[in-house]
Formats: structure tokens, sequence, C-alpha cells
């Protein structure tokens, strides 16, 4: 029984080392791990801090290289736009080369065209000048002395006639005077009508030429010969009136003036006036042809009229011929080498 009881507390206390040893294993591993903790924590916490730094920096590298390729690609953004622009507008400009080219190339074969047919017309036209030319060396020339005749030329005819009282004794005289002067011209391509003070015969027809035809002749001197308005007896007034309403530069124009008086202030006046509107062309022409036919005032003769229309139709390329009566031929023009009576029997 003692010995049991020795073995069973020998037992008992190799039982409680065993655990005592156990506990302090326990323990001193418990201080080990406890120990090294700390460093390895500093350490990754230090390892940690090192590549936030590296990320942080090679986050602002990123930023910096994106913020330069963004810019990059911005300015090349631009650049394309433009250059497509640039590329749009010069195919616009190719476009409309090629049109132009296609219009030139139409143009000229219209040109050579034209070309053509103005050289053929230009050839048409020297022959017939040159056949114009030798007829008009086998005629006779028209005479055109102031004394002699009057000059016929023109294509265009204004009769100026006085319509005061005065005249009333000449009218059959001016109608016959003016038939007569109408005979030397075959065909006119305008004719007209007016009173010394510039108003026309036919009312309404102020800067238009009449068609010149046998009917209009007729029917012109049924009119003259009832005409009746007022007149002052200054020309000068009914010239200044045709130049500025019918004159063209590219018309020949004849003013006969008929009249038998002249009561304006100032025969220099009235010419230097006329002289004024009728200015030359380059060729020396004046624009309009001026001729006066003078008839005798009765019961006197007044000479103011003679004396203006003299020097105007000298100055102005015309004839003057003063009628001292009327029952005779004063005025005789050559026509083709046949003389021709104006203004009598």
């Amino acid at each position: 029984m003692a010995l049991r009881r020795r073995e069973a507390e020998v037992f008992s206390l190799s039982f409680l080392d065993v655990i005592c040893c156990g506990f302090g294993a326990i323990i001193l591993l418990l201080v080990l791990s406890e120990f090294g903790q700390p460093l390895v924590i500093e350490r990754s916490r230090e390892d940690l801090e090192g590549q936030i730094k590296r990320l942080q920096a090679e986050l602002y590298t990123i930023r910096g290289d994106s913020d330069r390729l963004e810019r990059e690609l911005k300015g090349r953004v631009d650049l394309l736009q433009r250059e497509r622009l640039n590329l749009a507008r010069a195919a616009g400009e190719m476009s409309s080369v090629r049109g132009q080219f296609a219009a030139s190339r139409q143009e000229a074969a219209v040109s050579n065209i034209v070309e053509n047919e103005l050289l053929s017309a230009y050839q048409d036209l020297m022959q017939e000048n040159e056949k114009l030319q030798s007829a008009a060396r086998t005629r006779r020339r028209v005479s055109t002395a102031a004394v002699g005749g009057i000059p016929v030329d023109s294509d265009y005819v204004i009769f100026l006639v006085d319509t005061s009282g005065s005249m009333d004794v000449h009218r059959e005289t001016v109608v016959k005077v003016m038939r007569e002067i109408l005979d030397i011209y075959p065909k006119l391509k305008g004719l007209q009508i007016v009173d010394d003070n510039g108003r026309e015969l036919f009312r309404g027809t102020r800067g238009r030429w009449l068609t010149d035809s046998r009917q209009l002749r007729d029917d012109i001197v049924m009119r003259v010969r009832d005409w009746q308005a007022f007149s002052d007896s200054s020309p000068e007034d009914g010239i200044e009136a045709a130049i500025a309403n019918y004159w063209s530069a590219d018309r020949r124009i004849s003013i006969y003036v008929l009249g038998d008086d002249f009561n304006g202030e100032s025969i220099q006046g009235a010419v230097d006036a006329i002289d004024r509107l009728n200015r030359p062309d380059q060729g020396g022409r004046k624009r309009v042809r001026i001729h006066g036919i003078g008839f005798p005032k009765v019961p006197f003769t007044n000479p103011r009229f003679s004396a203006l229309m003299r020097i105007v139709s000298e100055r102005n390329d015309g004839t003057f011929v003063g009628l001292t009566q009327t029952d005779q031929c004063l005025i005789r023009v050559s026509v083709g080498g046949v003389d021709r009576c104006v203004g009598g029997d």
C-alpha cells in the first residue's frame, strides 16, 4: 500500500512537471512571437510607404504624360481639321478650275467661230466699200456751195418752221419748198417738223422720229397749210430744242430753218448758244447741219434773220438761201447731175 501510494505521488509529480513544462513552452512561444512582430510590421510599413511614394511619383509622371499627350492629340486633331478644310478648299478650287478650263475651251471654240465670221464679214464689207467707192467716183458730186446748193447727205431731216403771222402770206411757198426739199431725199430714215420754239407739228412725238413714207409727206403738207401755233420768231430756241431732243452720234441730221424774222436780243448771243450745243466731233464735223431759207418779210424786210442764219449756216456746215420773191426758182440743187428747183416755179 505504501509502495502504491508512493508510485502515485511520483506519477502525480511527473504529470505536474509535464504540465508546467508545456505551459512554459507556450509562454516562451508567446514571448518570442510578440517580440518579432513589431519589426515585421515596421518593415512592412516602410515598404508600403515606399511603394506609395513610388506609385505617387509614377502617378504624377503618368498625369504629366497624359496632359502632354492630350495636348498633342488636340493639336493633331486641330491640324487634321485644318488639313481637311484645306483639302476641301483645294477640291473646290480644282472643280472651279476644271469648270473654267471647260468654259475657256468652249469660249475659244466660239471665239474662233466668231473670228472667222467677222473676218468673212470684214472681207465682204471691204468688197462692198470698194464697189461703193468705185460707183461714187463715177457719179458727179452734189454741189455744196453756200450760194449754189444745199448738201443732201443726211439720213434724218428736221424742218423748223416759223409759224408767226408774217409767214401766213408765204404758207403755200413754205409747203412747196418743203415738198421740193423732200423730193431730193428719196428715202429718209427719220423725219420731224417743229416750230421755231421747238414744238412738234405732230403732238406726242417729241424725241421720236416719224417714219418716212409717201402718206406721211402728204400728211405733212396738209397739216402745215393749217398750222397755227404761237411764235416769238426766234429760231434759236427751236434749233437748240431740236439738237437736244434728236441728236445722236450715229445719225446724220440736217435742220432746215424756214423763217422771215428774228426777234431775239442778240445775234451773237444766239450764234454762241448754238455753237455751244452743236459741237464738232473728232473729225471736225458738227453734230447736225443747219440750213437756212429766208422769206421776205411783209411789208418790210427784216435783215436780222438773214444775218443770223447766214452765220449759223456757215458755222454749222450748212447753206443759207435768201428769197427776195417767191414766184421764181432761186434755189437750185444739183443731184446726180440733175438740177432741181427748190422754192419757186
